[in-house]
């Protein structure tokens, strides 16, 4: 066995053989760290990951909650009766004319930082304060985007609010969930047969895009929030929103799509199987609704346009919500009708905001870019009282639409740009470069359907060219099916586009009724049986840092290493999964460690991270450090050799999954088969 003194280390692999022993990079090499000391037990070589059958934690009931950007609800539903999903029949405050089965993003804290409200109430709220007093009052809107686009995402994260002030965003994530949390589980009161919360299965919704550091925040937030403890994790599940979206998706009946393509539903054999079965679930669905119209119900099998598909059918799910477009290209298994991944999830930041951050730069080429920066600061709640007023006659754009759309502008913006300026916004708008926008004598911004239509450009050219890139993908030919859903996909101006861009390619573009409940009905579902999904893509290259033996004419010489007479080749990469591999639900990539010293508590190994298949150093470009993997020793056990173990030789053998929505890791300590505290960090960097 190789002994390891007392030093830095960067990860260590157990493979072995007469030409390599790899071992961990010493002190001197470019990147160390902080950590116990480790020996690697050797084995076999390269292991082969084993498939284990995931384990399944009993439930009563699988509570799902779908955090969008822009707005956000819940569902649940009991596991003896799976078909039925309830969610909330109706927010209260709301807007006329928009559904309420879901509520703004938006939460409000006190001047003190305590929580007041969330969704419309908080937006209501805030409304109505005083000018004076609001600017001392904490409002935070589409706050989930930060955790998207933040490069360099902790525990300490801060968001700003509309004031301007901060407060760690794990703080207002937590408000949040909790917010949430205790508004669920009021529902015993309304049912009896509601369970206590620890036979309650949460299921939490995230961007497929999301990486792993992102989904750990969320994560912690909910065990601040007190949705689960960290001793009972797995009742938390972490479901990729484009992929709770498909599950639903196979549940649908015909009358329940939108087939952008103009085909007649049920065109074909599907048209001639309409049976009496149907005619009574569509009896028994419209009953229920009218008795429990929050209760939505949903195929015991699958829905008629998945019963014509065959095993190796193809098809993509285009997540388009509030923050970002989420790209997930799925194919039919068989016989159980499971899911895999073909390609890594992809997408970016083109989300309904996209069309409100035009709408706010075309007010910056009117008005000023230095004005509508003051007047948000100090005039927070007039600029939110705006942005509800765009949003209102947004949901109205069409790309057939005629006539034009009035948006209100507040009193406190003309007063406010009068006292600024010294002229009023009519004299703005007159003596700006826009001339598509004009002035109402009613005090509204009167905007051309072509000039709304104008502010959607850019955010869904960047989503058609998004879906347009990965139909181009070799690993993707074949595809003829596109499911459009988000809350997003309810624009006429993006469904329009995307038929308009997309049918001409032969590609049937199908829109579900119900598509801003898409994600959130399909996480109940994924809650329910979350080992739909068989088959995921690795987005990234995971693995260590370890010395291997030095082969001159293979290895750079700058990285040779020698020490007490033998040549290593230091911050060699060794891999663990590669970017773009297939890997099963429950496949497991296994290493031993044996700690170095008797008496040590804790073992601590970095993980490394690139888009590259081929890295073979921890110093080449684009190889990053993206966490650690950690492993704590019971105190009673440290330094103990136990009964017929070599003296010093303490096996601890740890197993990662990459095949679930999260990367997981156990251990266990092999002498005595006694499980071991294992976890992996991604946000301490």
């Amino acid at each position: 066995m190789l002994a390891v003194p007392e030093m830095g280390l960067q990860g260590l692999y157990i493979g072995s053989s007469p030409e390599r022993s790899p071992v961990p990079s010493p002190p001197g090499s470019p990147r160390t760290q902080e950590s116990c000391g480790i020996a690697p037990l050797t084995p076999s070589q390269s292991p082969k990951p084993e498939v284990r059958a995931p384990q399944q934690a009993s439930f009563s009931v699988v509570v799902a909650i779908d955090f969008g950007t822009t707005s956000s609800g819940y569902a649940f539903s009991f596991a003896s009766d799976p078909e039925a999903i309830h969610m909330m029949r109706k927010w209260e405050g709301g807007d006329p004319g928009v559904a309420h089965q879901k509520t703004p993003t938006c939460l409000l804290l006190t001047p003190e930082g305590a929580f007041h409200s969330f969704g419309y109430t908080a937006r209501d709220y805030y409304h109505d304060l005083d000018p004076e007093e609001a600017r001392d009052w904490l409002y935070f809107e589409k706050f989930k985007m930060k955790i998207h686009s933040a490069t360099d995402l902790t525990l300490k994260t801060q968001l700003e609010a509309v004031n301007g002030k901060t407060m760690p965003a794990l703080e207002v994530f937590a408000h949040a969930l909790r917010f949430f949390r205790e508004h669920a589980l009021q529902l015993r009161e309304q049912s009896p047969s509601l369970p206590e919360k620890d036979t309650v299965r949460w299921v939490l919704t995230v961007p497929a895009i999301w990486k792993q550091p992102a989904k750990q925040f969320m994560r912690e937030a909910a065990y601040l929030a007190g949705l689960v403890s960290r001793e009972n994790a797995e009742q938390l599940l972490i479901a990729l929103e484009p992929e709770a979206a498909s599950v639903y998706c196979r549940k649908l009946r015909l009358h329940q799509l939108l087939d952008l393509s103009g085909r007649a539903p049920g065109g074909g054999r599907l048209g001639e199987r309409r049976s009496i079965d149907s005619s009574f679930r569509q009896a028994r669905e419209q009953l229920r609704r009218s008795r429990h119209s929050r209760t939505f119900l949903v195929e015991s099998g699958v829905g008629e346009l998945w019963a014509e598909m065959q095993a190796g059918d193809r098809y993509v799910v285009a997540d388009c919500g509030g923050g970002t477009v989420d790209l997930t290209v799925h194919q039919l298994e068989q016989p159980h009708g499971t899911l895999k991944e073909l390609y890594k999830a992809s997408g970016g930041p083109y989300g309904a905001v996209g069309v409100d951050l035009a709408f706010e730069q075309l007010l910056c080429r009117i008005f000023g870019e230095d004005f509508i920066a003051t007047f948000k600061r100090q005039r927070p709640a007039a600029w939110v009282d705006l942005t509800i007023a765009f949003e209102a006659r947004k949901r109205t754009a069409g790309p057939h639409r005629a006539g034009a759309l009035n948006i209100s502008l507040p009193f406190s913006f003309i007063d406010f740009y009068r006292k600024q300026r010294g002229h009023n916004v009519e004299t703005a708008l007159r003596r700006s470069s826009v001339n598509f926008v004009k002035w109402s004598s009613q005090g509204m911004l009167r905007m051309s359907c072509e000039a709304m239509n104008e502010l959607f450009q850019p955010t869904v050219s960047g989503i058609i060219q998004h879906i347009e890139a990965l139909l181009a993908r070799p690993e993707v030919q074949g595809v003829k099916l596109l499911f459009l859903v988000g809350g997003f996909a309810e624009s006429a101006v993006l469904q329009h586009a995307v038929q308009a861009a997309l049918g001409a390619r032969g590609l049937r573009v199908v829109v579900p009724h119900d598509v801003g409940l898409t994600i959130l009905k399909g996480a109940v579902l994924f809650g329910q049986a979350p080992g739909v999904v068989r088959v995921r893509r690795s987005p990234l290259t995971y693995g260590v840092g370890v010395l291997n033996r030095f082969v001159p004419g293979r290895h750079p010489p700058e990285k040779l290493l020698v020490r007490d007479g033998r040549r290593w080749c230091t911050d060699v990469f060794e891999r663990f999964v590669a970017a773009e591999q297939s890997v099963a639900l429950g496949e497991e990539v296994r290493r031993s460690y044996c700690p170095a010293r008797p008496g040590q508590r804790r073992v601590l190994i970095n993980l490394y991270c690139c888009a590259a298949e081929d890295a073979r150093f921890i110093t080449d470009p684009g190889v990053r450090k993206c966490g650690a993997l950690s492993l704590e020793l019971e105190p009673a056990d440290c330094g103990q050799d136990t009964a017929g173990a070599p003296p010093g030789r303490r096996e601890i053998r740890a197993a990662m999954q990459f095949g679930d929505t999260e990367i997981k890791v156990t251990a266990v300590d092999v002498s005595t088969n006694r499980s071991v505290r294992a976890s992996i960090d991604f946000l301490s960097n």
